[in-house]
């Protein structure tokens, strides 16, 4: 593998996660449910990540502000624009494989 610096992994990681966040951004027609399903995460999980990561660097983040950084719009309007109900098998697959809370 190679020898990459600290401050250059850092910066092509940041640059990978953007993309990412522009590609969701991009596609709306995949439902986060899909995304559950197949990955096991979804943009939710990325936004409440994003605010983990602010919140141990000491900055303050509400869970709406950090949807709106990930969905790149409130995820109300985000929700009401691009979601769509959830078919039985889907929400049938989702409740065998979602990770179980205590």
């Amino acid at each position: 593998m190679t020898d990459i610096p600290e401050n250059k992994r850092t910066e092509l990681e940041a640059a990978a996660f953007r993309r990412l966040v522009e590609h969701l951004r991009q596609r709306t027609d995949v439902q986060n449910i899909d995304l559950m399903n197949l990955a096991g995460f979804c943009r939710n999980c990325l936004s409440n990540w994003y605010r983990d990561a602010a919140e141990a660097d000491g900055l303050e983040l509400s869970k709406d502000e950090s949807r709106e950084i990930i969905y790149g719009m409130p995820y109300s309007e985000w929700r009401d624009r691009y979601q769509t109900e959830a078919t039985p098998e889907k929400k049938a697959r989702f409740a065998e494989t979602a990770p179980k809370h205590d």
